[in-house]
């Protein structure tokens, strides 16, 4: 090849040492239709021109950016656009950044406390899932739950509120987060749990209770609260007495009992760990626990 030469053409091996590729490179690139040769010799070796040099410029920078080489020969070959390849290409990193972010996440909370190999299994196994995957398990468990209940059905919200939990982790999450993301997996696969939100689910959309509660929520929370906290039981005087200040009213035995029997319906412990740890998740106030005042509540009624 002439300096002076208007077209010149270059050997696989000029070319790498103008572009500064390995040989071996430009010869695979060029195999798989990626930088195919110019012309060949008489001798059949092949020749490259001036074009092919900006050619091998392009490819090398779009395999260093990531693109895998069937990415790169559609957009070479004009079968998709640069943008169009750089933008699915973005996607595909956002994926692999959460799924790193995840794993860095698991592998934190590994190495700050003690884990058992059975958390250390559920923490891989969901670490290796993908977002749609995670989602689809949140899908799953609601449409199984909420099966057959109208979406504008008294209670029927409750579904779409349980739909809320992120299928991926914090960027820096807490130990707290990494703990209620792992409990999460394994409560919404948990047959007890999966029945009684279904029961809960199918009573309210039924209308649930015939009437109010006789008494404020809050108030129970507040007083029967403060009774466990104090050692009171229900079935004591001292019981009795916080039943009757909570109560609107005297109830006689069968409506006591109809009353315990309704709320019992809609006081589970595993249900409101839901809430609690969705709550973590999502960075949401945090809540003074209800379950136990209301179970109390239940109990002083049925004696």
């Amino acid at each position: 090849m002439s300096d002076n030469d208007p077209n010149p053409m270059y050997t696989i091996g000029e070319l790498a040492r103008r572009a500064g590729v390995p040989v071996r490179t430009i010869r695979f690139w060029s195999d798989e239709g990626v930088l195919p040769p110019t012309t060949r010799s008489h001798g059949g070796y092949r020749l490259y021109d001036s074009a092919a040099v900006a050619r091998l410029e392009f490819v090398r920078t779009l395999r260093e950016l990531g693109l895998d080489l069937p990415m790169v020969k559609e957009v070479v070959a004009g079968r998709r656009t640069l943008a169009e390849m750089a933008a699915s290409h973005v996607n595909a990193l956002d994926a692999e950044i959460r799924v790193l972010k995840t794993r860095r996440a698991v592998l934190s909370t590994v190495a700050h406390r003690d884990t058992t190999i059975e958390e250390m299994r559920l923490m891989h196994k969901l670490a290796r899932q993908s977002a749609t995957e995670r989602q689809r398990l949140i899908d799953d468990f609601v449409a199984e739950t909420f099966a057959g209940v109208e979406d504008n059905a008294p209670g029927a919200g409750i579904a779409t509120s349980m739909r809320s939990l992120p299928t991926d982790l914090p960027d820096e999450p807490t130990p707290a987060q990494v703990d209620a993301w792992v409990e999460l997996a394994e409560l919404i696969t948990d047959e007890d749990f999966r029945i009684r939100t279904r029961q809960m689910a199918v009573t309210g959309a039924m209308g649930g209770p015939a009437e109010p509660p006789p008494f404020d929520p809050a108030t129970v929370v507040e007083k029967a609260g403060a009774a466990i906290t104090a050692g009171i039981e229900p079935g004591t005087a001292e019981g009795a007495a916080i039943l009757a200040e909570l109560l609107d009213g005297e109830l006689d035995a069968d409506a006591r009992v109809a009353l315990a029997d309704s709320l019992a319906t809609f006081t589970s412990r595993k249900v409101e760990r839901y809430w609690e740890l969705l709550g973590t998740l999502n960075g949401w106030p945090a809540f003074k626990p209800a379950v136990p005042a209301f179970e109390w509540v239940i109990a002083a009624l049925r004696v």
